[in-house]
């Protein structure tokens, strides 16, 4: 019989717990203070417009995941009790605004993507563009508290989704685009109020008609594994050094289990049937809990599926997986209190969408995406199987639409009006796939890997030594109420819940080495808070290391790349993308050029596909004036005897590293934007070649040269300067303390 392909998208929705105990004793019902608002933004533009489009096309099924904490969070902003400081002084007449605050407007209502939230609107562009070309002094010295205002207002509306714009009232907001009062930013407020307050019951709605399914996840999003032994780090790493005490309580696992469970049972009136497992994160010590709360299935990451069959997958160049037939179908794991299926996401092309996709056009992308599930269609009936293939594509169903035109709107049409006309590939929730074709492929459960989506490992989580450091303070305090018998959840609810916060996943993610935002030193406060809330609660001393950050929050010094790194290439300098590349301070106290240089930040990485280089810039700098207006990057391939030629620029100086020769050149005009590529012969020659190097400049310089461009594969070790020219004459170069290593390790 032959059976169309299925594929299963699952949108996994999750913010970390913002909200903060109040007062002298952990409390986190009622009026709360949130310390960052995205929430409340990425609730009026992510969580709602996702759902509604997909209505549109009925033979089309999803699965979304919605975490309970932020379930509880978006409830928290509908009933008016959430309160974070950009609402607060976006509330506030622009008259009674602090210098205090009128610097955090400055510092903080533009953080936003530049090119999708910011730029499409010409006031907020306006507005954007006086603070970087001025400066904030400048801008507190002459914005008069109209400006305030259009700001406070552009930075609410550019965070509510297009699909809403033709409301009546966000229509006339976006017509409007200045001269904002008091009254249409309160306006604007209860605007996401509105959209905020339709997102569970459309939720619900549609699943009820059978073209949605919901999931859930443990209660405020903790890794479980490592809940249950933190040992389990050392199952893909070995030789990780973990925290000095070990954290084993296994018991907490079923407590946020059935939070969780009835968190979703009381909002969406019958009981769940898929886990979304924090971070894709699995082990044989989490799956009898799981079992025993009554879930049907789970899903994880290729990576674990390929650890626990010892069979690590491979792709062709075209990106098709190499025996698709082991990934793309539901296994039963099986254990002594029952069994449980789980799928497992192809993480490629999970990844094209979260990080590919929006650098293409939406029509682009969308048929490139059904182009290579027609592929895998093709090999399905090319294979002797009987039972039919489940392509699952799991991801993050918020952040990456930030980096789409229009929050992704244009893409998904396409995506979706393209499978509705393709009838080889059927859109299907889990649920429905394994209660039509139940897995036929068995597991024990003690086979299962220990890992995560990440590299399927926990090293994103424990054993960097600030990891390791959290992992102690919540030991001792999870010590500390294990001593209190007496509160129970029924008596003490409040310490349970700081507990719950405090073993959510998020900040373990901040903390140290991998990742890092602006926002590290609340994450790091916020959890300390919630440590701090469980000793309170049991009218116990609060230990003194939890009045001091876990480690100091400036600019982090040099470090090399640590993996694969998936970035855009918008000069927008946004971090996101760029977690594990290589950093290397530049301008500043801790660079190496003097505090007054115009570069004050260089990072590098690579993945499968591309070299990836990016340039930050001091605020306001013109190429051409504030530095010289040509970069050239030059390599060199150790340990492999090719042509090479010295620069191809006058005046070089004859000193390491510029008076060594070079293989490739890429000479990019920072101010014409042109670029040439050049590869070097015999006889000291350069000669010219075609690129698909890919560069954008803005607030930054973002570079992606193609390995084929390179004719090298990525893991080949390079290594690589950047001289700074004008007219072809040499006037700096940098790093100033020797080459760029990039090598895969």
């Amino acid at each position: 019989m032959s059976h169309p392909l299925h594929v299963a998208f699952i949108w996994h929705q999750h913010q970390p717990l913002y909200k903060s105990p109040e007062g002298n004793a952990a409390s986190y019902s009622g009026t709360g203070r949130y310390r960052l608002p995205w929430v409340r933004l990425h609730g009026t533009k992510d969580y709602l417009d996702l759902v509604l489009m997909l209505e549109r096309y009925p033979k089309l099924h999803q699965t979304v995941n919605l975490v309970p904490s932020l379930i509880l969070q978006i409830e928290d902003y509908i009933a008016g009790t959430a309160f974070d400081p950009y609402l607060e002084v976006s509330l506030t007449p622009t008259e009674q605004l602090t210098q205090g605050q009128l610097e955090f407007i400055l510092e903080h209502f533009f953080d936003a993507n530049y090119e999708t939230l910011i730029k499409p609107h010409p006031r907020y562009r306006e507005l954007y563009q006086m603070r970087q070309e001025k400066g904030e002094a400048w801008c507190l010295a002459h914005w008069d508290l109209q400006d305030y205002s259009d700001l406070l207002a552009w930075h609410n509306l550019a965070w509510i989704d297009p699909l809403f714009w033709d409301d009546r009232e966000i229509a006339v907001w976006l017509k409007q685009g200045r001269n904002f009062s008091m009254g249409d930013r309160q306006r604007i407020y209860s605007k996401q109020r509105e959209i905020l307050s339709r997102i569970i019951p459309q939720h619900r709605k549609m699943q009820e008609t059978g073209q949605l399914e919901v999931m859930t996840t443990p209660y405020t999003h903790p890794i479980l594994p490592l809940l249950a032994d933190t040992d389990a780090g050392r199952v893909a790493v070995p030789n990780m050094i973990l925290p000095q005490q070990r954290f084993t309580w296994a018991e907490d696992i079923p407590r946020h289990l059935h939070k969780g469970w009835e968190i979703y049972k009381d909002r969406f009136q019958r009981e769940p049937r898929g886990l979304w497992p924090s971070e894709q994160s699995v082990s044989p010590a989490v799956l009898p809990y799981i079992v025993k709360q009554g879930f049907q299935w789970i899903c994880s990451d290729e990576a674990v599926l390929g650890w626990s069959l010892q069979q690590f997958f491979h792709r062709d160049e075209a990106g098709n997986i190499q025996q698709p037939e082991l990934l793309y179908r539901p296994y039963s794991l099986q254990t002594a209190v029952g069994d449980v299926s789980i799928v497992f996401r192809d993480h490629a092309l999970s990844d094209l969408i979260g990080f590919t996709y929006s650098g293409m056009s939406p029509q682009d992308g969308a048929q490139d995406l059904i182009g290579r599930l027609q592929k895998i269609a093709q090999m399905q009936q090319q294979s002797s199987d009987e039972q039919p293939w489940l392509v699952t594509i799991a991801l993050d169903g918020e952040n990456c639409w930030e980096f789409y035109e229009q929050d992704g709107k244009p893409f998904l049409e396409a995506l979706y009006e393209g499978f509705s006309n393709e009838p080889q590939l059927k859109l299907v929730t889990v649920s429905e796939f394994i209660q039509q074709f139940p897995p036929t492929a068995t597991m024990k459960g003690e086979q299962l890997h220990s890992g995560s989506w990440v590299d399927g490992s926990f090293t994103t989580w424990i054993g960097d030594p600030v990891k390791n450091r959290a992992w102690d303070y919540l030991t001792q305090a999870r010590l500390m109420l294990a001593n209190h018998p007496e509160a129970t959840e029924e008596n003490n609810p409040s310490v349970w819940e700081a507990l719950y916060a405090a073993e959510g996943s998020d900040w373990f993610w901040w903390f140290g080495e991998g990742h890092s935002s602006n926002q590290d030193a609340i994450f790091d406060q916020l959890f300390r808070l919630h440590l701090r809330g469980i000793y309170q609660a049991l009218n116990e001393p609060v230990p003194s290391y939890l009045m001091q950050p876990l480690e100091i929050h400036e600019a982090r010094a040099d470090h090399r790349s640590t993996g694969y790194i998936h970035p855009e290439i918008n000069g927008s300098g946004d971090e996101r993308g760029w977690g594990k590349a290589g950093r290397l301070e530049i301008g500043g106290a801790r660079g190496t050029m003097h505090s007054s240089s115009a570069i004050q930040r260089l990072w590098y990485g690579l993945d499968q596909s591309n070299f990836y280089l990016r340039m930050d810039f001091k605020s306001a700098v013109q190429p051409g004036k504030d530095l010289p207006p040509q970069l050239n990057l030059l390599w060199f391939y150790p340990y492999k005897t090719m042509h090479n030629s010295p620069l191809p620029l006058t005046d070089v100086p004859d000193a390491a590293p510029v008076n060594y020769l070079f293989h490739h050149h890429l000479e990019i005009d920072l101010v014409t934007h042109s670029i040439q590529f050049q590869q070097a012969g015999e006889h000291s020659q350069w000669y010219p070649r075609e690129s698909n190097a890919k560069t954008a400049l803005n607030t930054s310089l973002e570079i992606a040269v193609p390995w084929t461009d390179l004719q090298q594969p990525p893991e080949s070790p390079l290594r690589l300067v950047l001289v700074l020219s004008d007219k072809g004459r040499f006037r700096n170069y940098l790093p100033q303390n020797g080459l760029i290593a990039i090598e895969l390790t």
